[in-house]
């Protein structure tokens, strides 16, 4: 990274400070045995896993005995306080050291909490904790450019989503109180929390061992119903309805996530898209001369292929999750009102089959990351009357500062744009159903234009973006802008009226 003089000295001299409080903190790092470290070092050498990813691996496996005993555990504090512990301790095992953001930044938003009315802690909690992931993004940007290197951010990530939750969850709560709620918090009123939670539930929640690593960040009311059983039995400890196994809820998404951890490996093994050696320093294998020789069909096959083994990993933490959420219930629906079950979608992060299928780019964005998404839907696009840009300006600062990831959400808007045109201008004269002739095309097209797109994701380097972008002869972008002007001159059919 490039900048001036005086603001790498003053950036030098701000970590030098920060990295000597480390032996102030390094003592918090209680809940780990040494000899887990040992055997993590010695399970690394042996089948050639780096020690971050594999604890990291090690980490979401042990979530799964976690939930059994959770799941056993009386309903209550006990439950709070487990899930406290345990989700400390597989940070401390996973991040080590840095642990300590999660607990940092989950007490100054419970001070907010405590110390500021409603109507300002609903701002100060979010702005706190969007500028703490913005430092962590920006310091592993600093030490690490072009690095993918494990640290605390990516658990930060997932807890400044529930800080974020909560700020506005409170202040509905007020308003719904006062008999002031306005549109927003009437459409997130089962959320809303008439007072503050004890600190024991609020370490609980923000900690939750099960969602801690990879999410998903539910609100605090799922995980308080969970724990004190509300979500099973009413207030006279009568069921509300035949409790569901959650056998297959779990086996289920472990199997998943199994087979997304050898697709990883095995095809992202076979399809690298960045050197093997050192992707930081080394031309990308898609940019390098032998690559860029061979005929472009092939190029962009191959690309796809890879892309589709680098989506596993996420597809592997999410599944995993999802699982180890379901052990112990705090993935169930909960029953509806004649007892019967509502389903096992709470955890639910991600649906593969029809993400990989989506005839279109909200399709797609709706089963990415799915409880990301209601985040965004929830607490920025309805709290800001629908404002598109700070959807997309949050998602971009909430991932990252690599220029890459905004020259991705720049363009994604491009593709919307056609869609809505083609929705208005095409699809009246085709049939609506997915696999029709109209669908699959509307799906290739999709897969096409996103894949090229995406692309900086991987590269995270603007040059290396715009090289990939530009061996692939921008089609992404100009075919877009072309179907934009020639569909636009369509003209729009006529509804047909409704016959009585």
């Amino acid at each position: 990274m490039s900048l001036p003089e005086p603001v790498i000295a003053m950036v030098d001299s701000a970590l030098e400070f920060v990295y000597g409080l480390e032996p102030l903190v390094a003592p918090t790092v209680v809940l780990v045995p040494p000899i887990a470290r040992e055997v993590v070092q010695q399970l690394s050498d042996m089948i050639g896993f780096d020690v971050p990813t594999l604890t990291y691996t090690l980490g979401m496996f042990l979530t799964y005995p976690l939930g059994m005993i959770m799941c056993v555990l009386p309903y209550g504090k006990i439950r709070h306080v487990f899930s406290f512990l345990l989700g400390a301790f597989l940070l401390q095992f996973t991040v080590g050291v840095q642990w300590i953001h999660q607990l940092i930044t989950s007490l100054l938003a419970y001070a907010m909490f405590v110390l500021l009315p409603r109507k300002y802690s609903k701002l100060a909690v979010p702005i706190m904790v969007m500028i703490y992931i913005t430092l962590g993004h920006l310091h592993r940007q600093y030490i690490n450019y072009l690095g993918w290197d494990l640290d605390f951010t990516g658990c930060q990530m997932v807890l400044t989503q529930k800080l974020y939750m909560m700020a506005y969850n409170l202040y509905d709560g007020e308003l719904i109180a006062k008999g002031k709620s306005d549109k927003a918090a009437k459409k997130c009123e089962k959320y809303a929390l008439k007072e503050l939670p004890d600190l024991i539930e609020f370490l609980g929640y923000c900690f939750c061992f099960s969602s801690a690593l990879a999410g998903p960040a539910n609100e605090f009311t799922t995980y308080r119903n969970a724990c004190d059983g509300s979500l099973l039995v009413d207030t006279n400890g009568k069921p509300k309805g035949k409790k569901p196994s959650n056998f297959l809820p779990t086996l289920l998404p472990f199997l998943k996530c199994l087979m997304n951890l050898v697709i990883f490996v095995v095809v992202g093994g076979m399809f690298p898209l960045l050197d093997t050696v050192d992707p930081k320093v080394n031309t990308p294998i898609l940019l390098s001369v032998d690559f860029l020789a061979k005929p472009w069909i092939y190029r962009y096959a191959y690309m796809w292929v890879g892309l589709f083994a680098v989506r596993q990993k996420y597809y592997y933490a999410w599944n995993s999750a999802e699982g180890a959420n379901n052990i112990w219930y705090f993935g169930f629906d909960g029953f509806d009102a004649e007892g019967k079950s509502k389903g096992w979608t709470t955890a639910s992060n991600i649906d593969m089959w029809k993400f990989e299928t989506a005839p279109n780019v909200q399709q797609m964005s709706k089963e990415w990351n799915q409880k990301t998404s209601m985040w965004l839907a929830k607490y920025v696009y309805i709290r800001t009357d629908g404002n598109l840009a700070a959807v997309y300006g949050l998602s971009a600062f909430w991932h990252g500062f690599y220029p890459d990831y905004y020259m991705f959400f720049m363009s994604i808007p491009l593709m919307t744009f056609c869609e809505r045109l083609g929705k208005k201008k095409i699809s009246p004269y085709f049939s609506k159903e997915h696999w029709t002739p109209y669908g699959v095309v509307s799906m290739i097209a999709t897969s096409f234009c996103v894949e090229y797109m995406v692309a900086g994701f991987i590269c995270l380097a603007a040059d290396r973006t715009w090289a990939v972008w530009k061996s692939h002869y921008f089609l992404g972008h100009i075919l877009c802008v072309v179907f934009y002007a020639v569909v636009s001159q369509f003209p729009t059919p006529k509804k047909k009226e409704k016959t009585t």
